[in-house]
């Protein structure tokens, strides 16, 4: 059996929660799919609570794409044929095996039609069983395959087998933008990834620690960020210098408040940098308890020094379940790539792990933060990060 596809079918998940604002939701989900598709031959349709792309030259590169888009709920390569009996039957004998166990199912949209969706999948099942000349069996729990058939209100109808799972959530940008910390390591990009899912679009700032982070650990996170733009769109990446001030907090600081302190640091620089992007939170990869930084009261440490929202949205993942997510979208092995970020270098033997607001204002004392921080915030470097066709 080979079937000559022509259309695919996008469904929307949870947009048709949205009442009486659906329509914001509907046309933003629809830029983006189109963003998605760019430079791609196709042409797009929507009809009652569908979407539709037709007219494309490459099926499987559409799918691909549209698999990333969040929002999308699933999509189906599918036949679209006139909605007339004869033609139904004609289409579906033609795209079906003509052995084994099989069953119909009909969504009648269009209810001027006289007949009920329970009618015409009987009517259908019946010319492949008379096609088949025996060969085929109705089984309606367990079958081989089950032939969809949609028919819609615009007078055609949709045929299809399967239902590709897509990436669901919400249209990246109906939640605001937020400013993702992005690190080379497994955490962040999920973070990331995740906040996306729930409509965030994605800004992201990383601290460099050149000479100690070098050409190779930058390049992990430029193609980090590259696979999170695959399902975001455009990342602006911003890139921090930040050895001077690693160094005035290695200078003046317990060793042991190190960590405390550094996070502390890029926190305010990437608030201040989310304000220039118009960003209402601050995202981060942080499970709570995985290292000695990220216990409540290191988070609560950092968190004081900040206005803005902290997302945190594996705060309760273990390490497991943010691999698998890592693996799914394809960021893990970019990861584990062998190059250091900045948070391991000056790295202290015994870092403290329940910190007191109280210690870490009275060790920073010693340090002209305003001035620390208006100089990395004015030499940060500004990347534009887009997809990268495979």
């Amino acid at each position: 059996m080979s079937v000559e596809y022509n259309c695919i079918l996008i469904r929307f998940g949870e947009i048709f929660l949205k009442g009486n604002n659906r329509k914001y939701f509907e046309d933003l989900l629809i830029n983006n799919i189109k963003a998605a598709l760019k430079p791609l031959k196709y042409t797009f349709l929507r009809s009652q609570g569908r979407y539709y792309v037709e007219d494309f030259d490459n099926a499987d590169e559409i799918i691909q794409r549209l698999k990333k888009v969040f929002g999308i709920h699933s999509v189906s390569p599918a036949l679209k044929v006139k909605t007339d009996k004869e033609t139904l039957f004609e289409a579906a004998v033609g795209m079906s095996p003509m052995s084994g166990k099989f069953r119909v199912t009909v969504k009648r949209a269009d209810k001027r039609l006289p007949f009920t969706s329970a009618e015409m999948a009987g009517n259908i099942g019946g010319a492949l069983l008379r096609a088949s000349g025996g060969k085929l069996k109705v089984d309606l729990f367990d079958h081989d395959f089950d032939l969809n058939v949609d028919i819609r209100d615009n007078g055609y109808s949709y045929l299809f087998y399967d239902k590709i799972p897509c990436a669901g959530g919400l249209p990246v940008g109906c939640s605001g933008s937020g400013m993702l910390l992005l690190s080379g390591g497994i955490d962040s990009p999920v973070a990331g990834w995740l906040m996306a899912k729930r409509g965030v679009r994605l800004h992201a700032v990383h601290f460099h620690s050149f000479p100690y982070t070098g050409e190779p650990a930058l390049q992990k996170v430029k193609d980090l960020a590259e696979k999170l733009s695959k399902y975001t769109g455009q990342v602006n990446l911003h890139v921090v210098p930040f050895t001077a001030i690693q160094y005035a907090i290695h200078e003046n600081c317990p060793a042991s408040f190190m960590i405390t302190i550094m996070r502390r640091f890029m926190m305010r620089i990437a608030e201040k940098i989310a304000a220039k992007e118009g960003c209402g939170a601050l995202i981060t990869g942080e499970s709570l308890g995985q290292v000695a930084s990220q216990t409540m009261q290191s988070m609560n440490v950092t968190n004081s020094v900040v206005k803005l929202p902290v997302f945190r949205p594996v705060v309760a993942f273990d390490k497991e379940e943010i691999i698998d997510i890592a693996q799914k979208i394809d960021t893990f092995e970019i990861s584990i790539r062998p190059y250091e970020d900045c948070c391991t270098v000056f790295l202290p033997k015994n870092p403290v792990i329940r910190p007191k607001i109280s210690e870490a204002e009275e060790y920073e004392k010693a340090l002209d933060i305003d001035s620390l921080v208006e100089k990395a915030v004015a030499d940060t470097e500004e990347l534009i990060i887009t997809p990268m066709t495979e």
